[in-house]
């Protein structure tokens, strides 16, 4: 899963990219307005925490701007003003969710990756594929009950496609939302993931539809 961070304070901003990658996230941070709508016009991200008080452009400009350009990334709209028509009036623009400062770390992850699973129209926290399990909170996988440790690039393509279950994934939008804007994004490495989750997980977990992608079944088995 790929964030994008719109906050223009750098120890805020700082906190919650430390936050969002230990829980296995890949993490863009923008510190004003125009960054923010640019990043997320032409970039593919799973979702953004929007600060409303950016500079050069506020954040609700920036969202107004996102939704009318066809941009449906979930975005959780963080600011330190807390009037309630703010935050009915950033809901009607397109916000999924709000969140006052100051917050807890764990409030905001809890909250984000609650509009993830929604957006891929996952309820649970846990995620399920045949034998597979995900836990989403826990980042921890089990296959049949027992325990599976996987690298943070391992993690984070498997939760991808366990968030997309049943959908063909190329590699190039698996790429692109496996690394953050500032890594060099090469297709041909997902194939060397893929096959190394194969050998944790067994061969039939990550299926291929030659010619256009990856994906994992949904549901249990």
């Amino acid at each position: 899963m790929k964030i994008l961070v719109a906050e223009d304070e750098p120890r805020i901003a700082a906190d919650i990219a430390a936050v969002l990658k230990a829980s296995g996230m890949a993490v863009d941070i923008v510190d004003n307005g125009e960054a923010a709508w640019f990043a997320g016009d032409v970039e593919n991200y799973d979702a953004a925490i929007l600060d409303l008080g950016l500079p050069k452009l506020d954040g609700l400009t920036v969202l107004k701007r996102w939704r009318a350009n066809g941009r449906r990334f979930p975005v959780l709209i963080l600011t330190a003003r807390g009037l309630w028509t703010e935050r009915v009036e950033g809901i009607n623009a397109g916000a999924d969710d709000y969140l006052p400062k100051p917050f807890e770390m764990e409030e905001l992850l809890a909250r984000l990756r609650a509009i993830l699973r929604r957006s891929s129209g996952q309820a649970a926290p846990v995620l399920t594929s045949g034998p597979l399990l995900l836990d989403t909170r826990q980042m921890r996988i089990s296959l049949r009950g027992i325990p599976v440790a996987l690298s943070p690039l391992e993690y984070r393509l498997l939760a991808f496609l366990m968030h997309h279950a049943g959908r063909v994934v190329a590699p190039t939008e698996l790429a692109e939302h496996l690394y953050s804007s500032d890594n060099e994004r090469d297709p041909n490495t997902i194939e060397v993931i893929v096959a190394r989750l194969r050998r944790k997980l067994g061969s039939d977990v990550i299926e291929t539809r030659r010619g256009f992608g990856y994906f994992v079944p949904g549901g249990p088995g």
